[in-house]
């Protein structure tokens, strides 16, 4: 880009570097960003041949893409200014060695222009509804580009407010130039259904997926800011066939401190945070925090009270700021297979640049780009760098994608009447039965054990709370055992070590006792399922200890309702 802002005329068209934006006779003219630096650089250099080599450093730095990709934008540019590739009027092919801009160019200094205008609720984009089980979740869709992708705000959220400020509208646009932007209202926040407590992180999965659905999105790019991070890293894990990449900006693996995670605040700071949510809501909460560079523009802070009061009432910002604060993804990031882009600035207030060095340690091959600044909000401050950073990785982000391991839950129920064959029968199929009602599927029979996978933890633990209640009422004596981590769906479940973790677990717990593994209790934060610590033991050799806990049966609804947009077969 220009240090100054600079436009280049030609013919009848304006090309305005400041803005990044084509315009002609009947006003903007849309073109994906690396298109339109492609036709910047060329522009710039009127009557010279530019070489593709030169061409693909300029607009793809320290990036390796082929021949390919060039041509697709010159073809887009070519479109765009209605050029004929065999009498060309702009652009002109010099076979195998580049191209040369041909029309006459002028360039003017310009006044700097301010940030592209906020959007009053009736000209942003149209709010849809999808079903996700019994809750209706809040969509936005827009841009035409090659590929989906979803959009997930942190904290609070708002879809029509977020347009009434001119940055946040601003970076909408551009992520809506490379791609078709989905944007979601999470259910208890904005103008999805407001719901009696905040959702787990499953839930949320399940509303995405019910996004997704809706819109027919097969395979999306997820992109999570804060608290969006764990939930699209969860999702990335469990459904690797519908995620093309993941990005996750300013987000963290653990919410709060702990001994071998020494970067988040205490427990007591976040219970300090909930008590200025309850006394401050209606004012620009945490705004020191998450917008430093801004904190003190009366404007911005408006729009910000504005975005968070609308957003939510206090007491759900409390509920849905203590359900964060028990999240823990650090087993589940190593799943991770699909290309990942960690972005973090240096100076963020809100969450420390380590919390994002950390969560890229932990994902097999991801990318950590570290920006300047310390703004949260990757809207607020220079969000051209970030927004460049996310295309330049997703230009050479396409890449085979491991489908056959995914995060599962598996569930092992295990007789201890192991010589009965008629009770061995009858629990089978009764986890099938109970499996499939509560959202998974049956994963075979190991000798006395029978398992289950499912693609949340909640469910499983729900389905298994049924199975000891059906078993204890039937007067068999039934032990059940739960562990999350990653599933081989190419290989029986037995012979997974998810499923001889899960099989460990059932050994050890007591006759009509549901227990777990840390991996399950961690993904469950805000169910409000409870808990009984049952120490530490050792369940695979070599692996070290696994904390286990015991389900409390009584506020478990054991016939708890499926969300329709669960899929059974894709745990399968």
């Amino acid at each position: 880009m220009a240090t100054q802002a600079t436009q280049l005329f030609f013919d009848r068209y304006r090309l305005d570097l400041d803005a990044a934006e084509l315009l002609g006779p009947a006003g903007p003219i849309p073109l994906t960003p690396k298109a339109l630096a492609v036709l910047q650089h060329l522009a710039a250099r009127p009557a010279r041949l530019v070489t593709k080599h030169a061409l693909l450093e300029a607009v793809w730095p320290d990036v390796f893409v082929g021949d390919g990709v060039l041509k697709v934008c010159i073809r887009e540019i070519r479109r765009a200014l209605n050029d004929d590739a065999h009498v060309p009027r702009f652009i002109e092919t010099a076979h195998r060695r580049g191209y040369r801009f041909i029309a006459p160019v002028t360039e003017e200094s310009a006044t700097p222009q301010a940030a592209a205008p906020a959007l009053s609720s009736s000209q942003a984009p149209q709010v849809r509804y999808a079903r996700s089980g019994d809750v209706s979740i809040a969509f936005q869709v827009l841009g035409e580009g090659p590929v989906d992708m979803v959009f997930i705000m942190g904290w609070v959220t708002h879809l029509e407010i977020a347009w009434r400020d001119p940055s946040f509208a601003s970076f909408l646009r551009r992520l809506a130039k490379f791609s078709r932007l989905i944007l979601i209202d999470k259910r208890g926040t904005g103008l999805s259904d407001s719901v009696s407590t905040m959702p787990t992180l499953e839930q949320r999965m399940d509303d995405v997926r019910a996004v997704m659905d809706a819109v027919h999105s097969r395979r999306a790019i997820l992109l999570g800011v804060s608290e969006g991070g764990p939930l699209c890293s969860l999702f990335a894990a469990t459904h690797p066939e519908r995620t093309e990449a993941l990005v996750m900006i300013g987000s963290y693996a653990r919410r709060t401190r702990a001994e071998d995670y020494p970067w988040g605040p205490t427990m007591e700071q976040r219970e300090q945070f909930c008590r200025a949510i309850l006394d401050q809501w209606g004012g620009p909460v945490g705004i020191e925090e998450r917008a430093p560079s801004k904190a003190h523009d009366p404007q911005f802070r408006e729009w910000w009270a504005s975005y968070l009061r609308q957003g939510a009432s206090p007491s759900a910002a409390v509920a849905l700021t203590r359900m964060n604060a028990q999240i823990d993804i650090r087993h589940i990031l190593p799943t991770i297979k699909v290309p990942t882009l960690v972005l973090h600035r240096t100076g963020d207030q809100c969450l420390r640049v380590e919390e994002g060095r950390y969560v890229a340690s932990l994902i097999p091959g991801a990318e950590f780009v570290e920006l300047s600044g310390e703004d949260h909000l990757p809207f607020v401050g220079d969000q051209q760098a970030m927004l460049e950073a996310i295309e330049q990785f997703l230009a050479g982000a396409r890449r085979p994608i491991e489908m056959q391991r995914r995060l599962a839950t598996v569930l092992c129920a295990r007789l201890t009447d192991t010589d009965n064959d008629l009770a061995i029968s009858r629990l089978h199929a009764s986890v099938a039965e109970e499996a499939m009602r509560h959202g998974g599927v049956a994963a075979g029979r190991y000798g006395p054990n029978m398992y289950a996978a499912f693609d949340g933890p909640g469910r499983a633990i729900r389905c298994g709370v049924a199975l000891a209640a059906l078993w204890r009422s039937s007067g068999v004596s039934v032990r059940i055992g739960l562990h999350t981590g990653e599933r081989d769906v190419r290989r029986p479940v037995a012979q997974d070590l998810v499923g001889h973790v899960a099989a460990r677990v059932a050994e050890l717990a007591r006759i009509g006792e549901v227990l777990v593994a840390r991996t399950v209790v961690d993904l469950v934060a805000g169910s409000g399922l409870r808990f009984e610590g049952r120490g530490a033991r050792e369940l695979v050799a070599g692996l070290g200890k696994w904390r286990l806990f015991a389900v409390e049966h009584e506020p478990i609804s054991a016939r708890a309702p499926v969300s329709r947009s669960i899929r059974s077969a894709e745990v399968a």
